[in-house]
């Protein structure tokens, strides 16, 4: 009976040890959780009620934003770059320094997204539509306006892309999407911003009525030597009016364009350059 008991008492040790350990984790593994933890947040709604995310890395005082799939479906590369960028930080959050707090917008307008994907969501290259006419329509919101002409920046309620004629919604953000990005930004206060678009192969500075900010040149310099996009200081194809880059301008708060080479490639590597060249420019500058 001796025997039985001093048994009993053993194991019972023995499970509550495992008990112990099992609700205290190591400090290794602590440290593993925090380092893939990011803030996530649902920062407003499109048209349709699809949720306009933020995935933010990094508590500095300094904060970089970068913004995908503006033009939505026509777009789906930015968005796909995005998240792609949101899974690296995951893995790599050391990459952001001390003073600096990045934040991701991955899909700026989900409505467009969903047009060609018919996914809520995150989505694979294979759920993309093939038809010109789907693609084409992706780029606008719910209500047909193409959102980076709703911004308040030499607004007119009819716009161009390329040589059609666009709507720029009723007034100045007159759609839910661009003025949760436009609340959004008025909150966070970003010392710059990146919106990922496609297909120009290059980046451009941002104006609006007073030119282009001493800033966005810094920007603009930087994200093309560390991905090799040509910089351009002024797009001239066509005249664009209510861009939400020229909005920043008038804001004082530098923006730049990066035109990804096709609507296809993804292109992910010269921009994590662009971005750690970024990240060097803002983690050294005063403010």
């Amino acid at each position: 009976m001796k025997k039985v008991l001093g048994i009993l008492i053993v194991l019972g040790l023995l499970m509550g040890l495992v008990l112990f350990f099992n609700k205290t984790p190591k400090v290794e593994e602590i440290v593993i959780q925090e380092k893939v933890v990011q803030k996530y947040e649902v920062i407003g709604n499109s048209i349709e009620g699809r949720p306009i995310e933020v995935y933010r890395y990094g508590n500095g005082e300094k904060h970089l934003l970068f913004v995908g799939g503006i033009h939505g479906g026509y777009e789906w590369n930015s968005v796909l770059l995005a998240y792609e960028f949101i899974d690296y930080l995951d893995i790599n959050p050391d990459i952001i320094p001390e003073n600096i707090t990045l934040e991701i917008i991955p899909s700026a307008n989900p409505d467009g997204v969903y047009k060609v994907t018919q996914k809520e969501g995150r989505f694979k290259v294979s759920d993309v539509s093939k038809d010109a006419e789907v693609l084409a329509s992706g780029r606008f919101n719910a209500n047909n306006v193409d959102l980076n002409r709703n911004f308040d920046c030499k607004w007119q309620s009819k716009s161009t892309w390329r040589s059609k004629e666009v709507n720029a919604g009723r007034e100045v953000f007159s759609e839910s999407e661009s003025k949760t990005l436009r609340d959004f930004i008025l909150k966070v206060k970003p010392l710059g911003v990146v919106l990922w678009h496609s297909q120009a192969n290059a980046v451009y500075a941002s104006q609006c009525e007073e030119g282009i900010l001493p800033k966005t040149l810094d920007m603009l310099n930087a994200y093309s030597k560390g991905s090799d996009y040509k910089a351009i200081e002024t797009f001239d194809a066509y005249v664009v009016t209510g861009a939400v880059e020229d909005w920043l301008a008038s804001i004082n708060i530098p923006a730049i364009t990066v035109e990804l080479k096709t609507h296809e490639v993804i292109e992910f590597e010269k921009n994590l350059g662009g971005t750690k060249e970024l990240l060097k420019l803002y983690s050294k500058k005063g403010e």
